[in-house]
C-alpha cells in the first residue's frame, strides 16, 4: 500500500528542528516524510514557538492556517506539537478545534506513538531524518536551563537543566557523520553547563573534544553559551583544535550593571567586558555572535548610551537586537513596562544601525583574504557559501558567481573581492 504522507512544519529555533527530526527518524517507516513542504499533505504536525511575543503570534497563524485546510478536508489530521502548545495548550483546545492533538515539549516519543497506536519508545533516539542540507546539522546536548533570566520563559516551558549523556550523542553525531553532515552545530540553551546536573562539573570540554574524533566532520560549531562560568579550557580546545570554529553564539543582553542585575544575569559591567576580552585575548580571530535587549524595564537614556557605547568598543562581528516583551509567567513580567514601544523601536533601529556599520567595516578587511568557504546552496547567478565565522540562515555569507560547476556541500578555498554589510562577494582560488 502507498505511504500517506506527513508534513512536519518547524517554527522556532534549531532545537526544535532536532526534535521534528527526531519525530520524523520515528515515523519514517509507516509515512513519507516532508520538512516544511507546501504539497497538499495527509498528516501535518506544527512544531510550535511560544518565546516571545512575535514567535507566539507566528505559531498561532501557522495553526490556523492549517486549521482551515483540515476544516475544508484537505488534510486528514493534524497536531500540535511544542512551546506554544506546553505553555498555552488548553486555551488552545479551547478556541481551535479542528487540531486532532496538542503535545507539549518533549513529546517526540508519545505523538510518535499515538500515531503508530504503539507504546511510547523508552530509549533515546540517535536517529534523524535530516530537514538542513545534508552537508550540516545540529546537535541538541541537552534541554532546558537552570539560569533564572529575568525575562526569559525558557524555564518554565522546557524546566531545567538536563544533559543529554553523552554516549547517546556520540552515537547520534557517528550516525550524522555517516550520512554525510561534515558541520557540526552544538545547541543548547546553556551550552557550557553541560554535565552540571550529572555530577556537578561541566564536561564540555570532553564533549567537543570526543566529537571532534568522529572521522568525517570538518566543522564543529558552539551556538549558545553563558558568560558566568564559560570555561578557558573550551577556548583553549577552540584555538588548538582546526576542526573546532572560531565562533562563538552568546548573547548577552546588556551592559549597564543595574540593568543586569534586574535581568538576573548574574554578572555586571566589569565581568561582561572581562569576560569578551578574555574570549579574544585565547582566540584572537573569534567571530563573537551576540544578541541584545533593549527597553528592558527601567532602561533610561543613559543605559541605552551606555550599551550603544559598549557596541562600538566592543566592535562584535554578529549581534542581534530586540524590544523588550513582557512574557507570562516571567518576573520580568511583573514589572513596569515603562519604556514606550516606540522608544523601544527608536533603540533597537540605532543599535542596529551601530552594529551595520561596524559590520561593513569588519567585512571590508577581509577583502583580499582568502578564505576556507562551505558552499550551501545555488541561488540565482551565485554559490552562497560561509567561511567558519558564520552560522546558517543567521550571519553572512560569501557570494561567488556560478561560472564555475561547484559541488553543493564541499569545501573551496574563496578569496574575498568585495565586501557588503552582511555579506561578502568571492572567487574560487582552489577546492
Amino acid at each position: 500500500m502507498k505511504k500517506p504522507t506527513l508534513n512536519i512544519v518547524t517554527l522556532g529555533c534549531s532545537k526544535n528542528k532536532v526534535d521534528s527530526e527526531h519525530l520524523a527518524a520515528l515515523l519514517e517507516h509507516r509515512y513519507v516524510i516532508r520538512h516544511d513542504d507546501e504539497r497538499r499533505s495527509d498528516v501535518v504536525i506544527i512544531n510550535t514557538c511560544g518565546f516571545i511575543g512575535d514567535a507566539q503570534e507566528e505559531s498561532i497563524d501557522t495553526i490556523l492556517e492549517y486549521a482551515e485546510l483540515r476544516k475544508q478536508g484537505k488534510i486528514k489530521k493534524l497536531y500540535v506539537i511544542g512551546c506554544l502548545s506546553q505553555r498555552f495548550k488548553k486555551d488552545l483546545q479551547a478556541e481551535i478545534h479542528e487540531v486532532d492533538g496538542f503535545y507539549g515539549v518533549e513529546s517526540v516519543n508519545l505523538i510518535a506513538a499515538d500515531l503508530l497506536k504503539e507504546e511510547p519508545q523508552q530509549q533515546y533516539c540517535s536517529r534523524r531524518v535530516l530537514s538542513t542540507p545534508k552537508h550540516y546539522a545540529y546537535l541538541k546536548i541537552s534541554e532546558g536551563c537552570n539560569r533564572r533570566c529575568a525575562f526569559c520563559a525558557i524555564p518554565l516551558i522546557r524546566g531545567g537543566h538536563i544533559s543529554v549523556p553523552m554516549e547517546h550523542l556520540i552515537e547520534e553525531a557517528k550516525g550524522l557523520a555517516k550520512q554525510g553532515v561534515k558541520e557540526l552545530i552544538l545547541i543548547a540553551q546553556d551550552l557550557t553547563y553541560y554535565g552540571h546536573d550529572l555530577d556537578g562539573q561541566s564536561h564540555i570540554v570532553e564533549l567537543v573534544k570526543a566529537l571532534a574524533d568522529i572521522d568525517g566532520f570538518e566543522w564543529i560549531r558552539l551556538h549558545y553559551g553563558y558568560p558566568l562560568g564559560f570555561p578557558d579550557e573550551l577556548l583553549d580546545l577552540m584555538r588548538e583544535n582546526p576542526k573546532i570554529c572560531h565562533y562563538i553564539d552568546l548573547p548577552l543582553q546588556h551592559i549597564s550593571t543595574h540593568i543586569l542585575k534586574d535581568m538576573r544575569r548574574g554578572v555586571d559591567r566589569e565581568q561582561t567586558i572581562g569576560f569578551v576580552k578574555n574570549v579574544r585575548k585565547h582566540v584572537p580571530d573569534i567571530a563573537f555572535r551576540t544578541t541584545f535587549i533593549v527597553g528592558f524595564p527601567g532602561e533610561t537614556e543613559d543605559d541605552f548610551e551606555e550599551l550603544c557605547q559598549f557596541i562600538k568598543d566592543m566592535r562584535f562581528e554578529r549581534a542581534g537586537v530586540f524590544a523588550f516583551s513582557p512574557e507570562e509567567g516571567t518576573p520580568a513580567y511583573e514589572m513596569a513596562d515603562d519604556v514606550p514601544d516606540e522608544v523601544k523601536q527608536e533603540r533597537v533601529d540605532k543599535l542596529m544601525d551601530i552594529q551595520q556599520n561596524i559590520s561593513l567595516e569588519i567585512n571590508g578587511q577581509r577583502v583580499g583574504k582568502i578564505e576556507k568557504v562551505l558552499i550551501d546552496r545555488l541561488e540565482g547567478d551565485y554559490y552562497i557559501g560561509r567561511t567558519q565565522y558564520d552560522s546558517p540562515e543567521v550571519d553572512d555569507e560569501i557570494l561567488i558567481p556560478a561560472n564555475s560547476d561547484l559541488q553543493i556541500g564541499h569545501f573551496y578555498q574563496v578569496k574575498i573581492i568585495q565586501a557588503d554589510y552582511f555579506d561578502c562577494y568571492g572567487e574560487i582560488v582552489s577546492s
